[in-house]
C-alpha cells in the first residue's frame, strides 16, 4: 500500500469517526431538549439572561422567540394532560356500562373468559401513576383493552 493511499484511508477513517461522534452527541443533545419542561426552560433563560454579554444583550426578537416557546411547551403538557385525563374518564364511563352485561376476553391469568360484569375497579400503577380499567366477571379481572365481545341481553 502506498503512503498516499494509507494517508487517505486514515483520513477517511479519521472523518469517519468524528462524523460518528458529532450523530452521537446531536442524538444526545436532541434527547435533552426532548425531556425538557417548562420549569427547567425557565431556569435556562433566566440564567442565559443573567450571563449575557452587556456589550451586545439578546435581541428582542430572540426574546420572543424563546417565549413563544416556552408558552408552546407548557401548551402541550397540558394537552397532554388533558388527552390523558380524558381518556381515562372514557374508559370508566365504558366499563361502568358494561355492569350487568356479558362479555368474552383476556383475563388478567392469560385465559379466556365469558360472563356477567359484576364490578369495576380502578388501580394506579405506582411507579408511572399510569390508571388502568379493569372489569370482574366472577373471580377474574380484565383489562378494559382485552374486551372482545360485549352481549347484549
Amino acid at each position: 500500500m502506498s503512503a498516499a493511499s494509507q494517508v487517505t484511508s486514515t483520513s477517511a477513517a479519521a472523518s469517519f469517526s468524528s462524523s460518528e461522534q458529532a450523530s452521537q452527541i446531536s442524538d444526545s443533545a436532541n434527547e435533552g431538549y426532548n425531556s425538557l419542561d417548562v420549569d427547567s426552560f425557565l431556569q435556562l433563560l433566566i440564567n442565559e439572561l443573567q450571563n449575557q454579554d452587556p456589550l451586545d444583550p439578546v435581541d428582542n426578537a430572540q426574546m420572543v422567540q424563546q417565549i413563544a416557546q416556552i408558552r408552546e411547551i407548557g401548551a402541550t403538557d397540558e394537552l397532554t394532560n388533558t388527552l390523558s385525563d380524558l381518556s381515562n374518564s372514557q374508559q370508566l364511563v365504558t366499563a361502568s356500562g358494561l355492569i350487568g352485561r356479558t362479555v368474552t376476553g383476556l383475563a388478567d391469568d392469560q385465559t379466556n373468559t365469558t360472563g356477567v360484569v359484576d364490578k369495576i375497579t380502578v388501580e394506579t400503577n405506582d411507579d408511572s401513576q399510569a390508571r388502568s380499567v379493569k372489569v370482574h366477571v366472577g373471580q377474574k379481572t380484565m383489562q378494559i383493552e382485552n374486551i372482545r365481545e360485549i352481549q347484549t341481553e
